[in-house]
């Protein structure tokens, strides 16, 4: 009974509390494709994603049912870095659900010409208000319709103070006259979430206080991490000091929801890190920390020191290597630059590969597609009456022969000429193996065995076809360990031995894609024929568990593309990601890529896409 009328009234209270318009609520979702088209066609950034934002502490002088019901505590508001744009997760502000879309599509035109982070929130935000609209004059009637409908509907709280009242009244002018108010006074609130604004990176404390410098800080969120600057700055920190206690060295089994935040101070021996981050990750990572424990620990012992990486295989039971590792480069998208010698790539082969045959399962459709690929054999003929040619045309002697005697004749073409129309092409097929790979897409079948079939009936098509094809597959961990499994090389025969390659292949780590794209790059140009073809075949983006997670990653693959068509590589890429069209244009084009929507299919799909792309 106590449930059953504690559940009525937080019903009640949080319904009376809520001033949204619910029945005029649009979720971002409904309106992401055409925000992210509006984003792009007017110059942001193509590779960001667009997203939806997350809510977040927002502190703001609330009404008394509201801090009954606990109401009003986060908000999610628009905001952009270099990694995406994210808009509000629902919008319910007006009780026009046409007014919601439009605002949403407001807030990508000014995200698009957004071009240098915020110094003050109020002012950058008046000042690109009015560039837009000077930009785009057609835009002034639906933006000047939806700051009076908000003012309109912006809630009046009578329990403000002198200057807090000041303050939403520059407000409200600034958003009817954008550009008209310079001063805005200082408070210890927030004011009501400003919707027709962007706001800074959510990297930062979204809680504004009244002992920060910049008057604009006592509005909203600190303007910027110190990632994005050049220059580090000193910044004080509360310190902590606190004992490490006399915990074992030890492993730590723990549950992920059980782990505590950043801030807190856990008496674990955490052990030391070599890994090579970059100095501004580590810098941004300081920056996000309200308060930094130190702990003074006790001499490690030499035993303790022993490291292990528990991803990596032991070399007993990890894939043959084949060399030293080669050395690649990779692009860095903040600097502009390829950076030499940043990464190692190291070729293997499958460990325990034996001679296959083809697998029973697949034998009626390989024969299905071998018939389809005849049609793509050479066709070689000979060209009979030609005045010059390699044999003596037999027919046209005669012929030329005969006539003579009856009568005289002008001479022809006496001899026959052997023609070919041979399919001068190399095609390379790259391979995700990454740790994704070993997901289930229905009761009976990983994404790695679609591969793996794929693969196959891949190579039984080629074969039958008679092209010059290679197969590799990659994944990675970390730049110093990229693994370019090679399955059949140019020089290979297509026979038991390469099935049983392919057979052999399991999933592997992370999803490095440009090295992998430059190695592939390598190998194919050492083919002479004129037509060189790349297919990639993944299931995700490319990441890996350093800075390539994200743009990094995205950047570095989009530039490996490019040198690999600036030297005459055809790049395609076959998916079974849905939410591949976010970022595939940007690296492929939009006819670089196809998105198989049903993964089990792609075993037969990926020889029909092949046909298609060299068919001409």
């Amino acid at each position: 009974m106590e449930e059953w009328v504690g559940s009525l009234w937080h019903k009640y209270i949080t319904r009376k509390a809520n001033t949204d318009n619910l029945a005029a609520k649009v979720e971002f979702s409904e309106v992401k494709k055409s925000v992210a088209l509006v984003y792009r066609a007017l110059g942001g950034d193509h590779v960001k994603r667009v997203e939806a934002a997350s809510r977040q502490d927002y502190l703001v002088r609330r009404t008394l049912l509201q801090k009954i019901a606990g109401e009003n505590l986060q908000t999610s508001l628009a905001w952009q870095d270099d990694e995406s744009l994210r808009l509000p997760e629902s919008l319910a502000i007006f009780s026009d659900s046409s007014l919601n879309k439009d605002l949403y599509l407001w807030l990508a035109v000014l995200a698009a010409n957004q071009e240098t982070p915020f110094t003050h929130w109020a002012r950058d935000n008046q000042s690109l208000v009015v560039k837009v609209l000077a930009k785009y004059p057609y835009l002034s009637k639906r933006y000047y319709r939806l700051a009076q409908a908000f003012v309109e509907a912006r809630p009046i709280q009578k329990n403000l103070s002198l200057k807090e009242k000041l303050l939403e009244e520059a407000i409200i002018q600034a958003i009817l006259t954008p550009g008209s108010v310079q001063h805005f006074p200082q408070v210890n609130y927030a004011p009501q979430a400003v919707f027709l604004w962007l706001y800074p990176s959510a990297y930062v404390d979204p809680i504004i206080k009244a002992e920060q410098q910049d008057e604009m800080e006592q509005l909203t969120q600190k303007t910027e991490s110190n990632h994005n600057n050049n220059q580090p700055k000193s910044t004080r920190k509360k310190a902590q000091r606190e004992d490490s206690g006399n915990e074992k060295d030890g492993m730590m089994i723990f549950r992920l929801e059980s782990m505590f935040s950043w801030s807190e101070f856990s008496k674990l021996d955490r052990g030391s890190d070599d890994s090579d981050e970059d100095e501004e990750e580590n810098q941004r990572v300081a920056d996000d920390l309200d308060k930094i424990t130190l702990a003074k620990t006790q001499q490690q012992q030499k035993s303790a020191a022993i490291k292990l990486d528990l991803d990596l295989p032991s070399a007993a039971e990890d894939d043959i290597p084949l060399g030293q590792g080669i050395k690649l480069p990779e692009w860095h998208y903040k600097k502009q630059q390829l950076e030499k010698d940043r990464c190692l790539l190291q070729a293997m082969l499958p460990k325990n590969a034996k001679p296959l045959p083809l697998p029973s399962n697949l034998r009626k459709q390989a024969k299905v597609i071998k018939a389809q690929f005849e049609q793509l054999q050479s066709v070689r003929y000979w060209l009979k009456g030609q005045v010059q040619g390699e044999e003596l045309d037999l027919n046209a002697w005669l012929d030329h022969h005969i006539e003579a005697k009856i009568s005289p004749t002008a001479d022809k073409g006496l001899y026959q000429s052997f023609r070919g129309e041979h399919r001068d092409l190399s095609c390379l097929l790259l391979a995700d193996l990454s740790m994704s790979t070993d997901a289930h897409i229905d009761n009976e079948h990983r994404v790695i065995d679609v591969v793996k079939d794929s693969m196959l009936l891949f190579g039984e098509a080629l074969h039958a076809v008679g092209d010059n094809f290679a197969m590799y597959g990659f994944s990675s961990v970390k730049r110093n360990h990229i693994r370019f499994s090679v399955l059949k090389n140019f020089t290979e025969s297509y026979n038991d031995n390469i099935r049983g390659r392919i057979q052999a292949i399991s999933p592997g780590f992370y999803t490095r894609m440009g090295a992998a794209i430059r190695q592939a790059t390598k190998v194919i140009l050492e083919q002479k024929t004129s037509q060189k073809l790349l297919l990639i075949l993944t299931d995700g983006k490319p990441n890996d568990i350093d800075h390539y997670e994200g743009r990094f990653g995205i950047e570095d693959t989009h530039q490996a593309i490019l040198e690999a068509r600036q030297q005459g590589i055809k790049p395609f890429c076959i998916t079974i990601d849905q939410q591949a069209e976010e970022y595939l244009p940007y690296l492929f084009g939009s006819t670089g890529f196809a998105v198989i929507m049903r993964p089990a299919q792609l075993p037969v799909k990926l020889p029909q896409l092949y046909h298609q792309l060299t068919d001409h």
